[in-house]
């Protein structure tokens, strides 16, 4: 959370304050949790015997990395893969979804296909188009057809 506070008075003289505790911009959390997300640190799982019995610690899985401090994100299982279907997860994999061939981000062909690549197909598609406001109280259209590629993950 984050304080803001607003002015009054005559021109925003801040006479009076008020002041109230908000959620930061949207945006601004997402971008955070992304650069914690990016930073993550892998940990493995450790048994080792103790007077209370075995205990589990985790440990960094690489010594040349600087060690995670108290605020930064850790995992020690790795993230399922969600280019394949796999009913564990529940994730039906990338095949055939529809992609854009020419994008650059999550929804580009190159990434969204998991590098398998992407068909190509040509459709027809009849929509409404040049249409005509009639005052009062109506719009006409007329119907084109419009051809479409469609391109979809091998």
């Amino acid at each position: 959370m984050e304080l803001k506070c607003k002015c009054h008075g005559l021109s925003g003289s801040c006479e009076v304050k008020t002041c109230w505790w908000s959620q930061p911009d949207f945006r601004l959390i997402g971008d955070y949790l992304k650069d914690k997300y990016d930073s993550a640190s892998e940990m493995v799982v450790e048994k080792h015997r103790e007077s209370r019995g075995w205990v589990e610690t985790l440990r960094p899985k690489y010594g040349f990395f600087k060690p995670p401090t108290e605020g930064d994100l850790i995992y020690y299982q790795p993230s399922p893969n969600f280019c394949h279907p796999d009913t564990v997860t529940g994730s039906f994999g990338t095949s055939q979804r529809v992609c854009n061939a020419s994008s650059h981000g999550i929804d580009g062909c190159e990434l969204l296909c998991c590098g398998r690549g992407h068909d190509t197909r040509t459709e027809e598609r009849t929509e409404k188009c040049l249409c005509v406001f009639h005052w009062c109280c109506y719009v006409s259209c007329q119907e084109c057809l419009r051809v479409y590629d469609v391109h979809t993950c091998k």
